[in-house]
């Protein structure tokens, strides 16, 4: 039997690019259905719910950061990967597309061949999490639960983005051990990350800290010029 195909939307209000990404897609065996209006995009996802969004930045009839936000505080299944596409290369363009709940953020002109692979770790990691790692795990007054994808802190359900999970999974699942950037960034991003590892975990580490009241680093510890540490009591 043939394994069923994965969607992906693709909203971008710059036709040549919507025509690139489907042909481009297609051709690497997924489903493309592309949106040039924001409108048009949230109509189809009424109907049908793709593994993975490509979202453009700068739209003709919205913000793309404003519809991650949307997506990411809302009933939106956090499993689905969001992938910003933009023409803008500010550093905190590229902070604050993470910080609301983007999963990854590729500037203008890309190449294909990266895009891809990028989409295909978000893809499997979405497709392995809720199959190999269904169990609980409990830090003092934090509990993870994997197979539902919840967080608690202090009895109290936080909502928390794929990467705020993850990053957040991998520090109690290695509780008391220091774990390197280097070694967060290619456990909870997948890839060789492009770009700057120290600020985009620091960004993650901050919001994590925020959402389960962390301020005094009670829990996530920093160990300054290599990483972090969950602690264990």
């Amino acid at each position: 039997m043939s394994k069923e195909k994965e969607m992906i939307y693709v909203l971008d209000d710059e036709r040549h690019i919507r025509e690139l990404l489907e042909y481009n897609l297609e051709n690497e065996g997924f489903n493309v259905a592309s949106f040039e209006t924001a409108e048009s995009f949230f109509k189809s996802l009424k109907n049908e719910m793709p593994s993975l969004i490509l979202l453009d930045i700068m739209l003709n009839d919205a913000n793309g950061m404003d519809i991650c936000k949307k997506l990411r505080t809302t009933n939106f299944p956090k499993t689905i990967s969001i992938i910003m596409l933009t023409a803008k290369n500010e550093e905190m363009d590229r902070i604050l597309g993470l910080e609301i709940g983007a999963d990854d953020y590729i500037t203008k002109p890309f190449s294909i061949r990266e895009l891809v692979t990028r989409i295909k770790v978000q893809l499997r990691k979405n497709n392995t999490s809720t199959e190999s790692l269904k169990t609980e795990l409990h830090i003092r007054d934090i509990e993870i639960y994997v197979d539902k994808y919840e967080v608690y802190a202090n009895g109290k359900q936080i909502e928390v983005t794929p990467k705020e999970f993850d990053l957040l999974l991998l520090l109690a699942r290695n509780a008391g051990k220091v774990l390197t950037r280097e070694y967060i960034i290619s456990q909870v991003w997948g890839y060789e990350f492009i770009g700057e590892t120290s600020r985009t975990i620091d960004v993650h580490i901050r919001k994590v800290r925020k959402l389960i009241g962390d301020e005094n680093e009670d829990y996530i510890e920093t160990i300054r010029g290599i990483g972090y540490k969950m602690k264990a009591e």
